[in-house]
Formats: C-alpha cells, sequence, structure tokens
C-alpha cells in the first residue's frame, strides 16, 4: 500500500469513526432516521472530520478532487445512511465540482475555503414546477445591468432546501419581450448575503430521506458579474458536463448501501433458523442473495471506471451513454437489493426503522431524480440506434460486439442477443433495449476489474444474472402486440354486475 492509499484509508477510517459515534454510540439511527433533518450538534460531530473536503482542490485547503476519494466517502456514508450519503453527494457533484471547475478565481477564493472552514453546504436549482426533467425551457430569468445580474424565478424539489448557505442558479438570459436565451447559464449565490438570500416559499413533506429538506424556492436575487460560472463553450454543454458528472457518481452512493444490504440480509439468512437449517439452505433464498451480490459486484465496476473518467478535468457533455448507464442501472440495482434485503428478513423487516424497509422508501426517489430511469434507458437506446443507422448495421448483437464499450461483455451473451434487431422499436420497448445496453456496459467495467484481480466467482456469478437478465428482456422485443390504455374504462367493467 503506498503513502496515498494509507492517507486516504485513514481518512476515510475518521469519517466512519464519527458516523459509529453520533449514530451508534450517542444516538439511534434508527431512530434518528424518522426525523426530518439532523440537530446541528450532529452535523457539527460528522462535519468536523471535513468530509466535503475530497471535492474541493488543494489550492484552496482539500485534499484535491479526486473521484475515487469521492466515491469512498459517498460508500461509507451510505453505508449507515442513504440521506447523509446523498446530501454529500449534492454538495460534491451539484455544487463544489461544477464550482472548482467553471468558477472564475477570485470566486472559488472566496468561497471555497470560507465553505471548509465554516462548514457550509451548497447545491443545485435547476428544476421548476413547471419544467421538471424538460430543464432547457426552464422560466427563471436574468438581466444585466452595472456589472450586476438580476435573477428571477421558482425553483423546487432541490434538496437542501433552506439548509444550504450556498446555491448555483440555473437561469436564461432574458431578451426581452418574454423571449428567453436558449442557453443556460449558472450563477453563485450567497444566503449570507440579503441581496442573495433565496426565499423557501414551502418545505415538501417528502416520503423518505428525511433528513433532506426539499421545498419550493422563490428567487429574486442579485449578484455581481464574477459569481457566473464561465463555460468551455457553451451553457447547456457545461449543465450537461455537470450532470453526467453527478450520474457518475451514483456509484459511490449505490455502494455503501448495496454492500450493507447484502451483510444484513446475509447476517439475517445465518442466524434465521428454519426446519434443520438456517435460510442459507434454502435454494431460492440462494438466489435472492446472488441477486444482492451481483449488485455489488457492478456497482463495483462502476466506482473503477468513474475514478478513472469522471474528474474535473475531463468534459463529460458528450458522455451520456456511459452516464446514463450508470445512474439508471445502479440506482434499479439499488432497489432490488432493498426489496431482496426485506423479502428476507420477513415482517421485521417491515418497518420503516428496519434498515431494509427504511431502504425501500430511501432508494426509490434515485430512479426518478436527474432524470427518471425509463427516460435514460430512451436515452441510451437511441444513442445506439443512431450510431447502427449511421454505419448502415442493423444487426444489434453484430454491432455491438464492435462497439467500445460493449466488445469485450457482448460476447457473453451472444445466444440472447442474435435475436435482437435494431429495427422498428416502440418508445416502451426502447426502455428494454436500453436496459439491455446498460447492463452490457457495466458488465464491460466488471471484466476490466476482473483482469486486475477483482475475484472471478463474483464475476461468473454477475454474467450468469446478468444472461438471465438480458434473456428475460430481449424475450420482451419479440412479443408480438402490445396492450394500449383504455381510457374510459368503466363501462362494462364493473364485476359485481356479472355475477
Amino acid at each position: 500500500m503506498g503513502d496515498y492509499d494509507a492517507d486516504l484509508l485513514i481518512f476515510i477510517s475518521k469519517f466512519k469513526q464519527a458516523l459509529k459515534k453520533v449514530f451508534h454510540e450517542q444516538h439511534d439511527i434508527n431512530e434518528l432516521s424518522l426525523e426530518r433533518g439532523l440537530p446541528p450538534h450532529i452535523w457539527i460531530d460528522i462535519m468536523d472530520t471535513q468530509p466535503l473536503s475530497v471535492a474541493i482542490p488543494k489550492a484552496y485547503g482539500g485534499r484535491g478532487c479526486i473521484v475515487k476519494e469521492c466515491l469512498s466517502l459517498l460508500s461509507a456514508a451510505s453505508y449507515e445512511s442513504l440521506s447523509l450519503s446523498l446530501t454529500f453527494g449534492i454538495n460534491i457533484a451539484l455544487f463544489l465540482e461544477p464550482l472548482a471547475k467553471y468558477g472564475n478565481v477570485r470566486l472559488k477564493e472566496e468561497v471555497l475555503s470560507a465553505f471548509l472552514k465554516g462548514q457550509h453546504m451548497g447545491g443545485l436549482m435547476i428544476t421548476e414546477p413547471d419544467f421538471g426533467s424538460d430543464a432547457l425551457n426552464m422560466r427563471t430569468a436574468y438581466k444585466e445591468a452595472g456589472g450586476m445580474y438580476t435573477i428571477q424565478g421558482r425553483k423546487h424539489w432541490q434538496g437542501l432546501t433552506g439548509q444550504a448557505d450556498y446555491w448555483l442558479v440555473a437561469a436564461r438570459k432574458d431578451l426581452g419581450d418574454g423571449n428567453l436565451s436558449r442557453d443556460v447559464d449558472f450563477f453563485l449565490t450567497n444566503d449570507a448575503i440579503a441581496k442573495q438570500q433565496i426565499k423557501v416559499e414551502s418545505l415538501y413533506s417528502n416520503l423518505g430521506l428525511y433528513m433532506i429538506p426539499y421545498g419550493l424556492n422563490s428567487i429574486d436575487v442579485e449578484v455581481p458579474s464574477y459569481h457566473r460560472l464561465e463555460p468551455e463553450s457553451t451553457g447547456i454543454k457545461m449543465m450537461l458536463d455537470i450532470l453526467h458528472r453527478s450520474r457518475m457518481q451514483f456509484p459511490g452512493m449505490g455502494m455503501g448501501f448495496i454492500k450493507r444490504m447484502l451483510d444484513e440480509a446475509l447476517l439475517h439468512c445465518k442466524n434465521r433458523i428454519v426446519g434443520a437449517g438456517n435460510l442459507l439452505t434454502l435454494d431460492s433464498v440462494q438466489f435472492q442473495l446472488s441477486r444482492i451480490q451481483t449488485a455489488y459486484t457492478i456497482c463495483s465496476g462502476m466506482c473503477a471506471r468513474s475514478s478513472n473518467i469522471s474528474g474535473i478535468q475531463h468534459n463529460l457533455a458528450t458522455e451520456g451513454l456511459e452516464a446514463n448507464s450508470m445512474k439508471a442501472l445502479v440506482t434499479d440495482l439499488m432497489q432490488e437489493s432493498a426489496q431482496l434485503c426485506l423479502q428476507v428478513s420477513g415482517a421485521n423487516g417491515y418497518k420503516i426503522s428496519h434498515i431494509a424497509g427504511r431502504g425501500i422508501v430511501d432508494s426509490r426517489p434515485f430512479q426518478i431524480f436527474e432524470g427518471s430511469n425509463e427516460m435514460l434507458y430512451t436515452q441510451i437506446a437511441e444513442i445506439i440506434l443512431k450510431l447502427m443507422k449511421k454505419q448502415k448495421e442493423s444487426g444489434f448483437y453484430t454491432f455491438l460486439s464492435h462497439f467500445e464499450l460493449t466488445k469485450k461483455s457482448a460476447p457473453h451473451f451472444k445466444e440472447q442477443l442474435s435475436s435482437v434487431s435494431g429495427e422498428h422499436i416502440l418508445q416502451r420497448r426502447l426502455v428494454d433495449l436500453g436496459k439491455i445496453i446498460a447492463r452490457l456496459v457495466s458488465v464491460g467495467y466488471v471484466l476490466d476489474l476482473g483482469e486486475k484481480g477483482f475475484r472471478s466467482d463474483l464475476v461468473d456469478n454477475c454474467l450468469t444474472n446478468i444472461r438471465m437478465d438480458i434473456a428475460h428482456l430481449s424475450s420482451n422485443l419479440s412479443l408480438e402486440g402490445y396492450a394500449h390504455l383504455v381510457e374510459e374504462f368503466g363501462e362494462a367493467s364493473e364485476w359485481s354486475a356479472f355475477i
């Protein structure tokens, strides 16, 4: 182990010790997780370890914005609390990294050092009440006058609403007569300055993730010109770079969470006696736990890949295929792992105070925010179909067996993929096609990790489970006919009339 790895190990170990102290020795995390927010003294004990230093450049007192460190921290946090990990994820991927990459020197000198010393928090405001995933049509607008920007609009569902000290606010330039620029810009606000304060209109009673406040915000602020982030080309590409980098950090939040679900399920099944043996003697239980273990393996591969490609020195604006694959698949695997952990835990799992029951509720929104998974899977499929069309290749397997991100994984699933065509696919089946592609991309990560010494039995089990997934998904693509919604379904559909 080198000096760097030893230093990181010590840093993460101190962070874990702080979490153990506040969540298990001084308080009961199962009770804390049912309360809205965390008491200030608990935040102080956690933030004293300077967890967010992982996302601050060394020039400003941080550890250097190294992705491996960011993911390690997120994983350590999500093993104990998914809410806590998401809190750090918001700060890292949606505030500190964008500021470190796109903020000018004066802004970074003012904010980053103070951020670390003052134990502050920051977030990102994009989503609006009338424009969810349709971010490019946002109505929050800005005007420039006298070296200042005035920004007006409304934003909602921002994590850390009312809690963050700093915000990056997305807005479009007001061109007059109700017209807004097609491009997007980002501005930093500091809640400590009266003219930059963002008003919280209301807080939402979010289902799960109780530690994180969400709500509706009213924006009417004025910031100096140097508070505007500086894109490398266009603001839209800057936004894509930010969002893709954030999606590539989801595996960090997934890693600790999935490992916790696996550890809890395995412990319960070892100790739960049924008849002459424990639950692990049941083949169906072996299968269920193998599914969680496969999620663990895939997430490990994603973390390794993200560590290599998603640092702020890279521009990820055009890396939608990998970013979407990581985000959509790992969040599906998080939800499946929680469901399986609850299932083998029996009635005890069906408590909001149980790690599995809470895990189901807390992991569910991960499949929705930062792009719903159905939308992301559709985009994944469209990217590949567009490339196939460009190369005039209609054979799905033939294309994927030569495509850089899937050429290593595709041969393992040749039988399941050989019948899949890339022509005339309904939108609903684009989702299934996207799920297949995301799995192939992710298995490629696992195979790369296996070549570096990651244990082969976990890789083999992963291939077996993913082969089953792809067989199921590919069979959906070949089904004839599809169901339509019957909107006026009330007539002749009341069962009791036929008795």
